[in-house]
């Protein structure tokens, strides 16, 4: 087994690990829940040495990482690049982890230094990197969407990161479901999806942003009268606040006909349904893939 180095996607609950030959093919992978969170101030370097003992890597095998283990509660603070960030100027940024006999390179944050829009992210920079479309250089990738429970909106020039906006979509459908009045209408979080009541939701918060707060209560006056789009209001209320996400997405970047997703499963299902109400193309990318394939970029550049 002829490695090359070990890609390490190491977020706050999670850590992924790819032993990849020199042309970025996977000779073993590793999976667990040991994140920044398990790994505490002091077990990052045990974790990485169990994981790549496991998978027969070498002793002096570099190792390119990404995610919350650079961040300041992680393993090596990794300082932001701010934008326009490119692949060249976050290898360059990587940290190198200090005291250690293997190289293990922590790749940096991008930020976003703008007093009316800062933002920062972590490791979403690395799974840009890996988009295959990204290497045209010629604007041919756009606008890329990335779902989680913080969204990323990300814009690309030439294949660089020109700006990007975060939106807590997530943590908004959780507060307001579980700690408001509609608790009460999305009582069944094993309800199945309403495409109609989603749509309708969906609509209501493009369309009419402004009146979001309005057409939250009126899911819960509708399931009260038996009147308006009625379904699940768990749907309706998913629809709206992700509604509230394209709105902003499109007031910030203007309307787009084609949008880049990366994302899986159910997140994936659910942002294609928005982009067809939309009237925008999605073309869908592999989260994994794109990680994977932007540690070994970043590799290539760090390591040569």
């Amino acid at each position: 087994m002829n490695a090359y180095c070990a890609a390490v996607d190491w977020g706050t609950t999670s850590f992924r690990l790819w032993l990849l030959d020199a042309a970025g093919e996977i000779l073993a992978e590793r999976r667990s829940g040991e994140g920044m969170l398990a790994a505490g101030p002091d077990g990052f370097a045990a974790i990485l040495d169990a994981h790549l003992s496991a998978v027969g890597a070498a002793a002096d095998l570099p190792v390119i990482a990404c995610g919350m283990v650079g961040a300041r509660q992680g393993w090596v603070e990794a300082p932001y690049v701010e934008t326009p960030a490119t692949a060249a100027s976050i290898a360059a940024s990587a940290c190198r982890v200090p005291g250690l006999e293997r190289p293990v390179h922590i790749l940096p944050g991008v930020a976003q230094r703008n007093a009316s829009t800062p933002d920062v992210m972590r490791g979403e920079e690395t799974q840009i990197l890996g988009l295959p479309e990204r290497t045209g250089g010629t604007g041919g990738l756009d606008l890329v969407c990335m779902p989680g429970t913080h969204s990323k909106w990300v814009a690309l020039e030439a294949g660089r990161i020109a700006g990007f906006a975060t939106f807590i979509t997530g943590d908004l459908f959780a507060a307001v479901a579980k700690h408001t009045i509609l608790r009460h209408s999305v009582a069944d979080p094993a309800a199945p999806f309403d495409r109609a009541g989603f749509a309708d939701g969906f609509r209501a918060g493009l369309e009419s942003p402004a009146e979001a707060t309005n057409r939250m209560f009126a899911i819960r006056a509708g399931g009260l009268l038996d009147v308006g789009a009625g379904g699940d209001g768990g749907s309706q209320l998913s629809g709206l606040v992700l509604g509230l996400e394209f709105a902003g997405a499109r007031s910030r970047f203007g309307a787009t006909p084609r949008v880049t997703l990366v994302a899986s499963g159910q997140l994936l299902d659910i942002y294609t349904v928005a982009c067809e109400l939309a009237g925008i193309e999605a073309v869908a990318a592999d989260a994994d893939a794109a990680v994977r394939r932007g540690l070994f970029a970043a590799a290539r550049e760090i390591l040569a």
